[in-house]
């Protein structure tokens, strides 16, 4: 009925549902809460962390190895219980533990706690996904992305979990961030202080960054009402991350790229609720009934470095690569095979051609700082599809030449809100149809145009708005100044995103307001405005 795994080491102190202190003969304890993630429709991953003993914090090493107990169940008071095993929390894999629970129902809400001796965790609710062949009248996803500690508070994730309509969340990318104490943001622009304070680099180093996160109570519930989906970004492990590096990171003052990538990569899978694929990778596929197959990419262990600015050679060269050969030719034949109306994709980097030649000069700058390119020449971002135009061209022309229709990227990383549709060739839009849409989620903190200039949202960013649509005419709606969090439904009919956002990110009682919603109907590849929203 069940299988069960033990999951991978971490680091820190867990969020609001327990104290973060403990009498000094208190025994072991769940600091950090509880999570699940990577719905089937047989089962779900579970997830905790054990702190052992007093003063075993996250990377640490401390603690002797600990039988934890877990439960699943269809009540919260665990009256009808469905399923049960054990797991061994060690010090090898910092006392975090992963329960792959099997032989539950589909589309079935379960209440899941761990145990060990007397002490029970907090409890979490999850879900489970329809069955493959099951007619399915909606699925609805929270969408968040790039959440910076020091840049604010997560109010996006308590609105999240106070929602009871979700079937999971959708995490794009940039679950925490690599960067020391006031390096990102800077100066009074901190609002409050991430631990370890120093850059980090080691494995006990991004265990330890995992562990404070999910010492954030607002992280923890919504880890507690949601299962979630997760992909990574760059920030997982420094920025614009590529397999042979990235630009935050010195060789000669941090050590070997390579072993510091395996450093995050496992701190990652020891502290999310994700399965790896079998490339230890986050690239794999998660299926909803009839109405939704949702395909999840990996864009930084296998890309080539970014080419610079306005080389066009190296953009436009075919033999380098975003995706890797591998995962661009798993993701062209799922698109091509799948039998679900809709063919999601979740994307860390936007997938739509975007130029910025007629943005005026005084939003250059600050852009390209939100962006991650050069201050000067700004035309495209190549750290995203933009800068390797030749893997995008394939994929997109796969499309048009498959007839692949219903595909929508859901998309993070630039800290902004857009609704695109994806032509195959900018410069032919609308005289060509689109091959698909894109839907790009904001930060939940992470600064965007406003935070950069200084000045409040809704005041300059209008007039690079409205250069970036004139240049781009597929692009829909572009929001540079906004922090928040999406809800996507999607439906045999439509697919819907509702944008939500932030009264104040440094607000720790922030409220969330609905910004704008767009849909792309069954058929078109086209998004219109919405004033229906989902929720």
């Amino acid at each position: 009925m069940v299988a069960a795994g033990a999951a991978g080491a971490a680091l820190l102190p867990l969020a609001g549902a327990l104290p973060s202190a403990r009498a000094a003969d208190a025994g072991p304890a769940f600091e950090h809460g509880v999570a699940s993630g990577d719905p089937l429709p047989e089962g779900v991953l579970l997830w905790t962390r054990v702190t052992p003993e007093p003063g075993a914090s996250p990377g640490s090493g401390k603690g002797a190895p600990v039988e934890v107990g877990w439960e699943v169940a269809e009540d919260r008071a665990f009256t009808r219980p469905v399923a049960h095993g054990t797991v061994r929390a060690e010090a090898a894999s910092d006392h975090t533990v992963k329960a792959d629970v099997r032989g539950l129902r589909p589309a079935t809400t379960y209440f899941f706690r761990f145990t060990v001796g007397k002490t029970h965790s907090p409890t979490g609710r999850t879900r489970t996904a329809p069955a493959e062949g099951a007619e399915v009248a909606a699925l609805r996803l929270g969408v968040v992305s790039c959440a910076n500690y020091e840049g604010g508070y997560f109010a996006s994730y308590r609105h999240l979990a106070a929602r009871e309509d979700l079937d999971a969340v959708l995490h794009l990318g940039d679950y925490l961030y690599e960067y020391g104490h006031g390096e990102y943001p800077t100066g009074d622009a901190v609002v409050r202080t991430v631990q370890p304070t120093h850059e980090i680099v080691s494995a006990a180093d991004y265990r330890i960054r995992h562990g404070h996160y999910k010492s954030d109570p607002d992280l923890q519930a919504m880890h507690a009402a949601h299962p979630l989906i997760a992909i990574w970004d760059d920030h997982e492990f420094a920025d614009n991350a590529w397999s042979g590096g990235a630009a935050n990171h010195d060789p000669a003052a941090e050590g070997d790229w390579a072993r510091r990538m395996a450093a995050a990569k496992q701190a990652y899978f020891e502290w999310l609720p994700v399965r790896p694929s079998t490339a230890g990778s986050t690239f794999r596929k998660l299926r909803f009934g009839k109405l939704a197959e949702l395909h999840l990419l990996d864009l930084r262990s296998f890309r080539d470095a970014q080419a610079e600015v306005g080389d066009g050679k190296d953009i436009d060269d075919p033999d380098r690569t975003l995706t890797g050969r591998r995962q661009l030719d798993w993701l062209k034949q799922g698109l091509a095979r799948s039998t679900a109306r809709w063919k999601l994709v979740g994307n860390p980097v936007m997938i739509s051609q975007v130029a910025f030649g007629s943005v005026p000069a005084k939003f250059l700058g600050p852009l390209a700082e939100c962006l991650g390119v050069p201050r000067e020449g700004l035309a495209v971002n190549t750290d995203q599809w933009d800068g390797y135009t030749d893997d995008r061209h394939e994929l997109l022309a796969h499309l048009r030449d498959s007839r692949v229709t219903d595909t929508v990227f859901l998309t993070g990383d630039i800290h902004m809100n857009w609704a695109n549709e994806v032509p195959l060739r900018a410069a032919d839009y609308p005289e060509e149809p689109p091959v698909a849409t894109e839907f790009v989620i904001t930060s939940v903190t992470s600064d965007n145009l406003d935070d950069t200039l200084h000045v409040a949202p809704d005041t300059l960013s209008g007039i690079a708005e409205a250069a970036v649509r004139a240049a781009n005419r597929h692009v829909r709606w572009v929001d540079m100044d906004s922090h928040g969090f999406g809800v996507l439904e999607v439906t045999s009919a439509q697919a819907q995103m509702d944008y939500f956002i932030l009264s104040d990110k440094t607000d720790p009682d922030a409220t969330a307001t609905l910004r704008r919603s767009y849909r792309t109907t069954s058929g078109s590849q086209r998004v219109e405005r919405s004033y229906r929203p989902v929720g």
